[in-house]
């Protein structure tokens, strides 16, 4: 079987053949750092995070690279607003999304690079592109040429003579032509700023994320992703800089990632319409979220109200539910069913992952192997043929990213006593001491322990 991606270059499904066989070079575009991390900024990380625990699971040796934006307009102006040190402010926010990084799970990318530790390659960056013909200098400030690059527009779709055509007001009237975008900004008082050819400055948004590829990864990779509110103009400046500058193909598979939305518009600080990735998880566990973006596919647009925050949780406990132990004193068999559907599970995960990681269809096949092993616990099967299917479900939904055993290790010192506590009460019913026998059970529901009658048997798991 062969991975299928969508390419927003091609805008079709292709199938996944990286640079190097048994290799796959991802980067991918990290927040601007200038205020608390929201969970569209979480969105992101998890969806690639997903893609690139499924292609380690494939096989493949993943180098992953996201980066930070740390000197930037936005930045300058928090920092003034706040009265601090741009650079401080900065370190703060990226200090914190680290720490949210590790709450949510996210494997740590394999580099880190941060626009302010680039300098020497964004200027090397920037000199080659004004030797080859593709940028100039005015004023210590560096612009692209945009009509330097026949295929500009080739990722968004948009044409040249439109955006012209459809710019209004010439911001910078420097500029040759309005489109031509900041490679360098000549600096202003109280900016942070670096020594340059130019005189000093920063650089612009743009540039950082070529400069980084190049150093961290090469001149060609093999995917570039991010949200798809980047393509235009963040993501189509890239690509018109990398390849005008190294005269080769870039990025082979361009993947972007839908937005989370909140009362109908995209989650950003510059509406304000946003829930920081610190709120959700006071209140959710982190595989809530995790959830919610399984639940769909990575490339729509994703809902955050309570309805999608209450199905996620369901879902959750849904396959929690599968990792409850045995009924006491069982020792049946792993019925046919249970092992068949084992092999189906198996062999479907991959089939829904390989089509474009198919997130929601894989869980699919995880509820229907749920159900399997539920069917075998009430049919008397024995701890170890429940296993089986188990520990399939745990390291396959490990492969996405979940962590369902962690609520129940928890509060794993209190489950001998809670195993004694079900015994007596089984020992109680026996005697048809009805009154005692509930009094444990709704005691246990007190303290979010579900005990569960079958059979003239007795099972328990935490809510």
């Amino acid at each position: 079987m062969t991975i299928q991606i969508y390419n927003t270059l091609t805008r079709k499904k292709e199938r996944f053949d990286p640079l190097e066989p048994g290799k796959v070079s991802m980067y991918v575009c990290g927040p601007t750092v200038y205020d608390k991390a929201h969970v569209g900024h979480a969105m992101s990380v998890i969806v690639f995070d997903i893609i690139r625990r499924y292609l380690e699971y494939r096989g493949y040796n993943v180098r992953h690279v996201m980066n930070y934006t740390d000197v930037d307009d936005k930045i300058i102006q928090r920092a003034h607003q706040l009265k601090v040190d741009p650079l401080l402010l900065a370190e703060k926010y990226i200090n914190e999304f680290n720490h949210h990084l590790t709450d949510l799970n996210v494997l740590p990318a394999t580099v880190f690079p941060r626009a302010t530790r680039e300098m020497d390659s964004i200027i090397k960056m920037v000199k080659g592109l004004i030797d080859k013909g593709h940028a100039y200098e005015v004023d210590g400030n560096v612009y692209f040429i945009v009509d330097s690059d026949p295929e500009y527009g080739k990722l968004s779709g948009r044409k040249l003579e439109d955006m012209q055509a459809g710019n209004r007001i010439d911001i910078d009237r420097r500029k040759r032509n309005p489109m031509d975008f900041a490679l360098w900004k000549a600096s202003k008082p109280g900016e942070p700023a670096w020594d340059s050819p130019w005189g000093k400055g920063r650089p612009g948004w743009h540039i950082e994320c070529s400069a980084m590829n190049l150093h961290h990864l090469g001149e060609q990779i093999d995917i570039h992703g991010g949200g798809n509110d980047l393509i235009f103009p963040h993501h189509e400046n890239e690509i018109a800089q990398m390849e005008c500058f190294t005269g080769k193909p870039f990025a082979k598979y361009w993947v972007h990632n839908g937005m989370l939305q909140l009362s109908g518009e995209k989650m950003s600080k510059s509406v304000g319409n946003l829930i920081t990735i610190e709120e959700f998880l006071g209140k959710y566990e982190a595989d809530v979220l995790r959830m919610m973006i399984l639940n769909s596919s990575y490339r729509s647009p994703l809902t955050y109200n309570d309805e999608t925050i209450g199905h996620a949780q369901r879902a959750l406990e849904r396959l929690r539910s599968a990792l409850r132990p045995a009924i006491s004193g069982a020792n049946g068999e792993p019925p046919e069913a249970l092992i068949e559907q084992i092999e189906r599970t198996r062999k479907g995960f991959i089939e829904n992952m390989d089509d474009d990681f198919n997130t929601a269809g894989a869980l699919r096949v995880f509820f229907e192997l749920v159900r399997a092993i539920n069917q075998a616990r009430d049919e008397g099967a024995s701890q170890e043929a429940l296993e089986m299917g188990q520990s399939l479900l745990r390291k396959l939904t490990g492969v996405l990213g979940l962590r369902l055993d962690k609520p129940i290790e928890a509060k794993s010192d209190a489950n001998p006593f809670i195993e004694l506590l079900v015994e007596i009460r089984s020992e109680l019913r026996e005697q048809e001491l009805w009154g005692l026998a509930d009094m444990i059970r709704d005691k246990l529901a007190d303290l979010k322990v579900i005990v569960e009658d079958q059979n003239h048997a007795s099972s328990w798991h935490w809510k």
